[in-house]
């Protein structure tokens, strides 16, 4: 048994669910988020709770009944509350700064890196060691954010590059004499 697919998803107020068919979509104050579930569970809309359950017992059906519920949780979640990743940039000279949609980044290189923010994220950089993602689709986010830390991963020995707000690097020793 799954212990997430178990749990109903409440639907708070100002927030609706429409069901058609295996496609849920979610309008909330933030914007409208939908998922289209596979043919291995059923969605049910009751009294602003939703619930899913599996069609049969099988490992895939399990599978995808804990999912599926996430997924439906991450929309509800998305058009009330929106979703948020920050990084932090370390090291001498490395800066970013928004122009319009464009995050410019210095990061060591010869060239300065440009990044286009896709369309429904919001990106913003507060101080020029911050930058801040945001959007209403958890996937997109955290998408948005891999591919500006993977500009300039963080490095073993000094910490220098782009990582998670609060992400651990293990640090190694340098060479020895």
């Amino acid at each position: 048994m799954s212990r997430i697919g178990k749990k109903a998803v409440d639907l708070p107020s100002g927030v609706t669910a429409t069901l058609s068919g295996q496609q849920i979509e979610v309008k909330g104050p933030k914007g409208v988020l939908s998922f289209k579930a596979t043919d291995d569970v059923t969605i049910a809309i009751e009294d602003n709770v939703v619930t899913v359950k599996p069609r049969g017992m099988s490992k895939r059906a399990r599978q995808q009944w804990g999912m599926s519920r996430t997924r439906i949780a991450n929309c509800v979640t998305g058009v009330t509350e929106g979703f948020k990743k920050e990084l932090e940039i370390s090291g001498v000279g490395y800066r970013a700064k928004m122009n319009g949609n464009v995050l410019n980044m210095t990061l060591g290189y010869s060239h300065d890196v440009n990044f286009d923010v896709p369309a429904g994220i919001t990106v913003t950089a507060p101080k020029v060691t911050e930058i801040i993602v945001e959007g209403i689709d958890a996937q997109q986010v955290g998408e948005v954010a891999a591919n500006i830390r993977a500009w300039r991963k963080p490095e073993p020995f000094k910490g220098k590059g782009i990582r998670y707000k609060g992400e651990y690097i293990f640090r190694k020793e340098g060479k020895k004499k």
